[in-house]
């Protein structure tokens, strides 16, 4: 089964996004996104999108387009904007967290597209951003220069193919560093617990596994992590993470 990523233009339809000067976020992110999803494709990954034509979805309804198609890694696509045009540049990658593959990812993203000329804003944790906290995979939000700029519309029509191919490449040196192939389908596994006491992971551990459920401690972060199985199916560790919620546990889906 070939390794699953949702692109997702951002907004779409009634919502513009950003204008400037006649110029909508909407029609950029559209554009972007169907321009890297061709260099994915080509590369050998299975990829979905959450829309391709000037259609509106929610924020919600864009994570759970790529919840349900069994996404393994989602990218968001969109421009920044400032309150005064012409005050800020730059390219800037959001994150739910700054942890494991998506951290990755967002960094390998602003390098390439700073070498491109764009200024690095940097990467922005925003767990309450929809699309990063509802989609049950790794997770990044691109936003690419200031819609707003001059100096960023510049780049970005000059250099388009140039920023496709860089955001492309990213994703992809990503999940090779990360051991992942386009035919790789990414594994899901349910944590249950986090402690900084090493006892009381290996106590919940022991109760998870007398009851026959395949649980393991990973110390990660400097903490002991509780998680239960590792799946290939989404599908599957959902239907595992609402046994273990049934049961009492706080948990929920890694990738």
């Amino acid at each position: 089964m070939a390794y699953k990523i949702i692109l997702d233009p951002g907004h779409g339809g009634s919502d513009p996004g950003a204008n400037f000067n006649g110029r909508q976020e909407k029609d950029d992110a559209l554009a972007l996104a169907m321009a890297v999803g061709k260099l994915l494709t080509n590369a050998g990954f299975d990829v979905e999108y959450t829309r391709t034509a000037d259609v509106y979805n929610t924020p919600f309804e864009k994570a759970m387009i790529a919840n349900n198609a069994g996404g393994d890694l989602f990218v968001s696509f969109h421009r920044n904007s400032s309150a005064v045009p012409n005050t800020y540049t730059g390219v800037q990658t959001l994150v739910y967290n700054r942890e494991g593959l998506k951290e990755k990812l967002a960094e390998n993203i602003n390098k390439n597209l700073t070498a491109i000329g764009f200024e690095d804003k940097g990467i922005v944790e925003r767990p309450n951003l929809v699309v990063l906290k509802r989609t049950k995979m790794p997770a990044v939000l691109i936003e690419a220069g200031f819609i707003n700029s001059d100096k960023d519309n510049e780049l970005f029509d000059n250099n388009f193919n140039e920023i496709a191919q860089g955001i492309a490449d990213a994703i992809i040196d990503t999940l090779d560093d990360s051991g992942i192939s386009a035919t790789d389908a990414q594994v899901y596994t349910i944590q249950v617990g986090a402690f900084r006491n090493g006892q009381l992971a290996n106590n919940m551990a022991a109760q998870l596994k007398a009851m026959q459920f395949p649980a393991m401690v990973v110390f990660e972060d400097g903490l002991y992590k509780v998680r239960v199985g590792e799946f290939k199916s989404l599908d599957n560790a959902v239907e595992m993470e609402q046994r273990l919620r049934a049961m009492g546990y706080n948990t929920f889906i890694r990738s």
